[in-house]
Formats: structure tokens, sequence, C-alpha cells
């Protein structure tokens, strides 16, 4: 699609002050950086002579932290255990200047951590802190008050599931029926244990491997794709359904006649597509929020994720980034 310069303009200053809530599994990435001189009189393993250290939002976190970068008001809304890794975790929330009155410290569970130790280009090992049980009644309460403190001031809400155990099902039925009721926009980014717990929401957005998985299938041809997203449009009753199918860009799926779009993914460089799932809905929910048509809302989208495949490492996608680089091609 094609977008005038006006409209662009338009699209972009509205960003400013959406106010977005992002709920589930909130993650801390660390990085160790070092070199390999000898192998370990311990064991036949590599020994790491660390030089640098470093920590970055990783899951529900990094949707928050791009909710920001482009220009919005994230309300984040999860878990940290009360352990170091919290800790490290609140600092960067204060660094970034994100509301952190949405945090619960629950000290029977772990911060979610992901700790990668890379030496030279070759990642050695990726170490994992977490805890994938369901967070407790209690807890449950406390988050949905929580939402519910701040529902009349929202523009819409993201749930983020990496199947962690913040979004339980019940919780996932509270929050639908309470944005629902309030006409905020809902807008999903899928794991496999909750697939089908995400009826009547404004866009689901599953990507390629999830949908096969939970369908037991290989989407090969455009026709499975095709098949594939309606029925997920059906089954779950969502006003939208955007399939991230990678390198193939995204499919767009509504019940209207002719209900499906292709977008193909702009040619780039691929460097990293970490994190890209994130940017891509992050920008699509507040590009809807801004009053952007879904269709704009998912090339938006698409070409954010495109950027920030371009960088290496989890890096969010910044305002200015998007636009200006939409403009210079245009």
């Amino acid at each position: 699609m094609t977008f005038s310069k006006s409209r662009l303009n338009q699209i972009s200053k509205s960003f400013r002050g959406k106010k977005i809530a992002v709920i589930g599994d909130m993650m801390l990435d660390c990085y160790f950086w070092g070199d390999v001189k000898r192998i370990s009189p311990e064991a036949p393993v590599p020994v790491v002579e660390i030089d640098d250290e470093f920590f970055r939002f990783g899951g529900a976190a990094n949707v928050a932290l791009n909710i920001h970068t482009l220009g919005g008001i994230p309300f984040p809304l999860g878990i940290i255990g009360n352990d170091n890794d919290g800790r490290i975790f609140s600092d960067l929330i204060n660094q970034n200047g994100i509301d952190f009155s949405g945090f619960i410290v629950d000290e029977s569970r772990p911060t979610t951590t992901k700790s990668r130790v890379i030496a030279g280009n070759q990642h050695i090992v990726r170490i994992d802190k977490e805890s994938k049980q369901y967070i407790n009644k209690k807890i449950e309460t406390e988050l949905l008050n929580k939402l519910e403190d701040e529902i009349n001031s929202l523009d819409a809400i993201i749930l983020q599931d990496y199947n962690k155990g913040v979004l339980t099902p019940k919780l996932i039925e509270k929050i639908i029926r309470l944005g629902k009721k309030k006409d905020v926009i809902i807008t999903v980014d899928p794991k496999f244990n909750n697939f089908f717990k995400y009826e009547n929401v404004t866009v689901f957005k599953p990507n390629r491997k999830e949908t096969e998985d939970v369908f037991g299938i290989k989407m090969v041809e455009d026709e499975d794709i095709s098949k594939a997203g309606f029925k997920l449009l059906d089954k779950l009753n969502a006003s939208y359904v955007l399939l991230t199918l990678g390198e193939k860009g995204i499919a767009l799926f509504a019940k209207a006649k002719n209900g499906e779009k292709r977008i193909p993914t702009k040619a780039r460089k691929v460097a990293d597509v970490s994190g890209a799932g994130d940017t891509v809905i992050s920008t699509l929910t507040i590009a809807l929020s801004a009053g952007a048509e879904i269709e704009e809302a998912a090339y938006l989208a698409n070409y954010a994720g495109g950027l920030v495949c371009e960088e290496v490492g989890i890096i969010p996608i910044t305002k200015s980034k998007l636009f200006d680089t939409i403009l210079e091609e245009m």
C-alpha cells in the first residue's frame, strides 16, 4: 500500500501520548561477552574470560520499551522476583522512565532471566532462570485490580504471552472482558498453551510456527496460509488475525469480503530476528490507537519488524527511525 506524506505525518504525530498496557511475561536478558583462550582443567569446556556484561529488556518488557521509544506511554503489568535480577530489572525500568507501579514482586518465583555467554562472535551457552507455574490467585487478583485502576486512561491493551505463567486462563478471560466493556483495543501475541483462550480480541497475532503447532499442520502453499488464517479468525471471533510469516511478510485476515491481504517484507539485510515479533505487536497496537486503519497499522508494523532485523541484538524501534526511513524510501 502507499501512504501520502501528510497521512504518515498525521499518524506519526498521533503516536505521542497513547497509553498502552502491556500484560504478560516480563524478562531480563543478560549478555556476557568475552574471549576463550584456554580449556578448563576441571572439564573439557572453554573458559570464557568476560570483558563486558550488559542487560536488556526481554519478553513483554521489550514490548513496553518499544511502546516507549515509539512515543507512547507504556503501562507494564507483570511479575518479578525478590532477587538480584529483579533489582537489575527495576533499575532498567527506572533508567528508561517507565512506570513501575504495575509490577508485583512474587517472593515464590525468580525473575525470568535469559543469560547469554558470547565469546567473540560465538554464542557459547544460554542459562535460563524461570518458573512456568501459573501465578497464584492472589497475584492474579492484584494484577487485575491494577488494570482496573488504569483502564479508563488506556488506549489499548497488549497481551504478551510466553507461557511463563503470568497470563492464566482466568486472567486472560477477565482482561478481555474488561477491555471489551471499556471499548479498549486488545491485541495478542500468543504462545502454544493458551492459544485458543484469546477470544473476541481486536487483533490476534501468531507467527507461522505457532499456528502450525496448534493445528498440527505445515503451511507450505499460500492456500495453506489462507485456510489457517480464516480458521483462526472464525475460531477466535477476532476482529482481525495478523499472521507473521518471516521472510514472506505478513498475512492479514478480516471477516469482510476479500478479507485477506498480503504485505511482503521489505528486502533488507537481516542481521538478527530477535525481538522482531515484539516490535511488530508494539507498532501495530500504537498505530491502531493513533487512528490508523488496520491495513495501515499492519504495513507500519511489518516495516518496523524489518528495520529491527537489521540490528544485532534486541533493539527497540524508534518513531523517528520508522517514519524517517519510510519517508526516505517513498
